[in-house]
């Protein structure tokens, strides 16, 4: 199975690129390929609602950015996680333009199960993103591969390394 993770962390080597790279390896352990996008170092702009995707478009987006990497990897893979530390209470900006990204794909057959990994400084703060998984998931018909949540002392611990590391290893 071909994975793409997307991961909106505007930091390089923070705690969700830690559990990212944890959730690598098990997938790999087990034979998948993986790809990760870090969108939290791309230039992605948010949908612009042109409607030039559905109008003039055929599919495609009128932004040309770096969007464009990642189309041809969401449209080859079979599973995506996404990956992201909260802020104020949802993911980063980064990746959120990502998955506005989507809209002009409606929706993406290739697809079978898509995940989150969250991490935070707090607990209790991840409903808005688990709700808009299971909103998504819903709409595009995938199944729910998994949710790490992570948050204060537990980020990074072995424990949770390794439960990122088993959601990989059991797509």
């Amino acid at each position: 199975m071909k994975i793409l993770v997307l991961s909106g962390s505007p930091r390089k080597t923070g705690k969700t690129a830690q559990m990212v790279k944890a959730f690598k390896e098990g997938a790999e352990s087990a034979g998948h390929e993986v790809v990760v996008h870090d969108v939290g170092h791309m230039k992605i702009g948010g949908c612009l609602a042109c409607e030039y995707c559905h109008t003039k478009g055929e599919g495609k987006c009128v932004q040309q950015d770096d969007m464009q990497k990642i189309y041809p990897d969401l449209y080859s893979a079979q599973a995506v996680i996404f990956a992201s530390p909260i802020y104020y209470f949802t993911m980063t900006a980064q990746i959120e333009d990502a998955i506005q990204r989507f809209y002009p794909t409606g929706t993406i057959d290739n697809i079978e199960k898509s995940g989150l990994i969250l991490c935070s400084a707090s607990p209790g703060v991840y409903a808005a993103a688990e709700a808009q998984l299971d909103d998504m998931n819903g709409y595009m018909m995938w199944d729910k591969a998994g949710v790490v949540t992570v948050y204060g002392d537990d980020n990074i611990s072995e424990a949770k390394l390794q439960e990122a590391y088993d959601l990989g290893k059991n797509m």
